[in-house]
């Protein structure tokens, strides 16, 4: 039995686990305390991280490719790109305007 034999099993437990085993789960593949995000983030984070593990992570070469990107997109400011994804100057759709 090879060690990715159970990846889909793992995979697919996820849906039913108890919130605190995903937390617990979160401690032990990232040595970490889990972030205070939604069950449905645990959930996905766990999922790449189990696959990255059984089956590898992403290849330098792909890494380098999305850091370049990045840095066309903001020249390498993050907080240029973190007021990008903001949109801190436009009030979210649905939002209803009242004048006083």
């Amino acid at each position: 039995m090879t060690k990715t034999n159970g990846i889909p099993a793992r995979l697919a437990a996820l849906k039913t686990t108890p919130t605190q085993k995903l937390k617990n789960q979160w401690r032990d593949l990232f040595d970490s305390e889990p972030p205070p995000y939604n069950r449905r983030y645990l959930e996905s984070r766990l999922a790449y991280r189990i696959q990255e593990l059984a089956y590898g992570g992403l290849k330098p070469e792909t890494i380098k490719r999305l850091e370049r990107l990045g840095e066309e997109l903001d020249g390498g400011d993050r907080a240029k790109s973190r007021k990008r994804a903001d949109h801190s100057d436009k009030p979210i759709t649905g939002t209803r305007l009242l004048r006083e």
